[in-house]
């Protein structure tokens, strides 16, 4: 499989797991993959290579973090796109649990999916 489509169905199998577990915790803001804005395709990309690197769900949030910075967010009580703010940019320990879950089902999805479609163990 070419090295960029499996990067590209690794982050598409993580963002959808990551929309159900939300779904799943009342949480309706996440859209299907093909609806995401390139940002976001691009942001969970990046995380499939973290993960690829070696990442752990902790050091995903933080390369999650420190690029949402880089890109001028900041911390807000709600996740608004246009004002760049969201309330998970806090330190991985004083994420709530649900959110804690969404990075180590991320990870898990990716490695996963490495293997099935790169034939790469992580």
């Amino acid at each position: 499989m070419d090295l960029v489509l499996g990067y590209e169905a690794c982050a598409r199998a993580a963002h959808e797991v990551n929309r159900a577990w939300c779904i799943l915790n009342g949480d309706n803001s996440q859209v299907a993959w093909e609806l995401a804005p390139q940002w976001q395709r691009d942001s969970a990309i990046k995380g499939v290579m973290g993960v690829l690197d070696g990442n752990t769900p902790e050091q995903q949030h933080e390369a999650w973090s420190a690029d949402k910075y880089a890109d001028g967010w900041i911390y807000g009580p709600t996740k608004d796109a246009n004002a760049k703010t969201h309330p998970c940019l806090v330190p991985y320990g004083d994420l709530p649990e649900v959110q804690r879950v969404k990075d180590v089902l991320f990870v898990a999805t990716v490695k996963a999916m490495a293997a099935a479609a790169l034939g790469r163990s992580v």
